[in-house]
């Protein structure tokens, strides 16, 4: 069983079958996976073509379909052991590694990056096997060095160069995603986040532009689609359910929106993806 609020395995064929059941759904997972490991997350596939990190909220379906030659490890815990919003600006990944609106939870790690992942990987096991004195002091210091070194490479590798080269760019960015993730089910405007932000919508829809990111309209829809994928494929509601779930009093509405973004009805989604596979997605990174 996991300990109560933190945990470290290495990924074998048992661990697999009990990641892709519920043992581990509600923890928080940063799994380090080396080259020729496949997995899909939400609806997404990914084939390791060297090691990668990959960040899993609690919220996000993970199913690993196969394991590559070398050994892999999972590190997981709950909020209660570290609270990334509480820690913000400790390791200023919320919005990054985690709810951000890409929806893109990979960091590649390149050879020159290599050695550290894996000297902070060796030292964390090596506190699980001894588990001495201040011991979850150690992992949660650990913990917030692989954060904030992963942060750093999410930023370079999925982010414009406009976007983070100045602090406010990336406030600006960190900010609106974790909005969005907060709020998508209510708020569904892009004047709505500018309420919450103290600035004018149209201020929001220029400096996106300035930034080179999609529009602020079309990532708040791509994030109510993405939840409506999860809860169509995920959970037993009906149709007009998860509209009502997403803040829509018109189903019609929604469906029209979910069509016109995936370029299938909600109900032919739910038939599909229960009978078939995912799209792969190889990370080149």
């Amino acid at each position: 069983m996991p300990a109560a609020n933190v945990g470290f395995v290495s990924i074998d064929r048992e661990i697999v079958r009990k990641i892709n059941k519920e043992r581990y759904k509600t923890y928080i997972k940063i799994l380090y996976l080396p080259q020729g490991y496949k997995l899909t997350i939400d609806f997404t596939a990914y084939e390791t073509q060297h090691t990668s990190l990959f960040f899993i909220a609690p919220n996000q379906v993970l199913k690993i379909e196969h394991t590559g030659e070398a050994p892999g490890y999972m590190l997981f815990y709950d909020r209660t052991f570290y609270c990334i919003q509480l820690h913000d600006s400790e390791v200023y990944c919320d919005g990054l590694l985690f709810n951000n609106i890409h929806n893109m939870p990979l960091v590649s790690i390149h050879q020159e990056e290599l050695g550290f992942i894996n000297y902070l990987y060796r030292r964390v096991e090596k506190e699980f096997e001894l588990k001495s004195m201040s011991f979850e002091e150690m992992i949660r210091t650990y913990l917030k060095q692989l954060l904030i070194k992963a942060t750093r490479l999410w930023t370079r590798q999925h982010l414009q160069e406009k976007v983070t080269e100045k602090r406010e760019h990336l406030d600006f960015f960190r900010n609106f995603t974790r909005l969005v993730d907060a709020n998508y089910k209510y708020k569904h405007r892009v004047a709505d986040y500018a309420e919450l932000m103290f600035i004018e919508p149209k201020t929001i829809t220029h400096k996106f532009k300035r930034l080179k990111l999609p529009k602020p309209s079309e990532l708040i829809k791509d994030r109510i689609v993405l939840e409506a994928k999860r809860l169509l494929v995920h959970s037993p509601l009906t149709i007009r359910e998860i509209a009502y779930d997403l803040g829509y009093d018109d189903p019609a509405y929604f469906s029209r929106l979910f069509q016109l973004k995936t370029g299938q009805s909600p109900l032919a989604f739910r038939n599909i993806r229960r009978t078939s596979d995912v799209t792969t997605k190889p990370n080149h990174s």
